[in-house]
């Protein structure tokens, strides 16, 4: 990489653009390095200039990388005139009916009516089902030896979306559980590449991701004819019924296509970031004993403060999802210092402000004690990104780690071990334990109370 100096871009606008530090390797060699190894270029970059800088690479074109609280919250926290939707985005992957395909008003409103069954009394009640799901995928865990948690708490986390979305259990969704895992496995590999003008045929990867959605969207449809046809229709407060019930202020209602967009978002976007920071939280814990004593001496009792300051840091050290990201509207977007114009995109980098800002010190040890007493600050904890765009999901997440793993702390005996923290490993879109976030179990006699 050579050094770079201030880039200046002519705008029509009344200021003329300046921009960050840029990296002036080709476009092909940066998208190359984005793919691949996209931490680690961040991470060069934000050492070399700070808190701002420029890549240009294939899919995203011009972009800005922040790498600054203070900077992040001013682009999370912009009119959605100035900037919008990232693009391309997961949309591309997800379907044009998801949430992450819509920007401005049509965002807003979706919002509003995605966020009854994912907040508040609606995520008390399926606090059963994560436990549920626990102990059945739980009841066959090896004993004595080490194992790899990660895929294990992926059917956890997937069980209980599809519960929780579909109020129902049993064969009617054995074929969602079969097309789910391969295709966000599939998906998140593809989001990070630019797509191609067409499939080209089933046996390429974006054909068996038009193939897996053909199946889902057959299933889907299925599934709701059977909802509809319900004589208890009115009656039930699973996320399908109600997003089927739900209208807008106008009395319009989401389309069937719209409907299986959000679905497909909730089960892929509910299910692996969630599963991949509990698989960090297995490997975090067997590794610091003094937390782990703390955390079963808290789950024989019903606090949970200890263990939401572990999820929070978990999160912290070891981010799942690394970037969030915006598109420039207007002709030119000030930020901080630095003026930027319509067209490129804004890339807030997650996992370096986790690491670099002011609030952590000594940010590379892993310390649930600084989030005790204390909720993190929502400018320098961004695990689920912020502003008007901040993941819908987040407290259906948040309830759901902190009953896995209180449910696993009462039922099993975790031993420590002195081995080196496992390398993280790129799975697309989420960041995993190379080693699957692998600890040794032994059932306790007695569960804690």
């Amino acid at each position: 990489m050579s050094e770079a100096t201030v880039a200046e871009v002519p705008t029509s606008s009344a200021r003329a653009a300046h921009l960050p530090p840029a990296l002036r390797l080709p476009m092909p060699v940066q998208g190359i390095a984005y793919v691949f190894a996209r931490r680690q270029l961040i991470a060069a970059l934000a050492r070399r200039h700070g808190p701002a800088f420029c890549i240009n690479v294939p899919m995203f074109g011009r972009t800005v990388i922040v790498a600054d609280p203070q900077l992040a919250k001013q682009l999370f926290m912009a009119p959605t005139d100035a900037v919008g939707n990232i693009q391309p985005n997961l949309s591309r992957i997800l379907g044009p009916g998801s949430v992450f395909a819509l920007d401005g008003a049509e965002h807003k409103r979706r919002r509003r009516l995605l966020t009854p069954p994912l907040h508040g009394k609606s995520v008390k009640n399926y606090e059963r089902v994560f436990e549920e799901e626990t102990l059945r995928e739980s009841a066959n865990w090896p004993q004595g030896q080490p194992f790899s948690t990660l895929e294990p708490m992926m059917r956890i986390t997937l069980n209980a979306i599809l519960r929780a979305v579909f109020g129902a259990d049993g064969e009617k969704l054995d074929e969602l559980r079969s097309i789910i895992p391969p295709w966000v496995t599939l998906g998140s590999r593809l989001a990070v590449i630019p797509s191609p003008p067409r499939t080209f045929g089933r046996w390429t990867p974006w054909g068996r991701l038009a193939d897996y959605r053909r199946r889902y969207d057959e299933t889907i449809d299925r599934l709701i004819d059977e909802v509809l046809a319900d004589p208890r229709f009115d009656e039930r407060d699973d996320v399908l019924a109600l997003l089927l019930r739900s209208t807008y202020e106008d009395g319009t209602a989401m389309s069937r296509n719209e409907i299986a967009d959000e679905l497909l978002t909730l089960l892929a976007a509910g299910h692996e970031t969630t599963a991949s920071t509990l698989g960090w939280a297995f490997e975090r814990i067997s590794r610091h004993p003094d937390v782990l004593a703390k955390l079963v001496a808290e789950a024989a009792t019903g606090d949970n403060e200890y263990r939401q300051a572990t999820i929070y840091e978990v999160q912290r050290n070891r981010t799942v999802i690394d970037f969030a990201g915006r598109h420039v509207y207007t002709p030119a977007f000030e930020l901080g210092d630095w003026v930027i114009p319509r067209g490129y995109s804004v890339v807030v980098a997650l996992a370096e402000i986790h690491e670099q800002a002011e609030d952590y010190a000594d940010s590379e040890r892993f310390s649930p004690e600084r989030f005790v007493g204390s909720r993190p600050s929502p400018t320098a904890h961004v695990p689920f990104g912020g502003g008007t765009r901040r993941c819908i999901g987040a407290v259906f997440a948040n309830v759901e780690m902190d009953v896995v793993l209180r449910t696993v702390l009462r039922h099993f005996d975790i031993e420590t071990t002195t081995a080196a923290g496992e390398k993280v490993h790129s799975r697309g879109v989420a960041y995993t334990p190379k080693a699957g976030g692998q600890v040794t179990l032994r059932r306790r006699p007695q569960p804690l109370a």
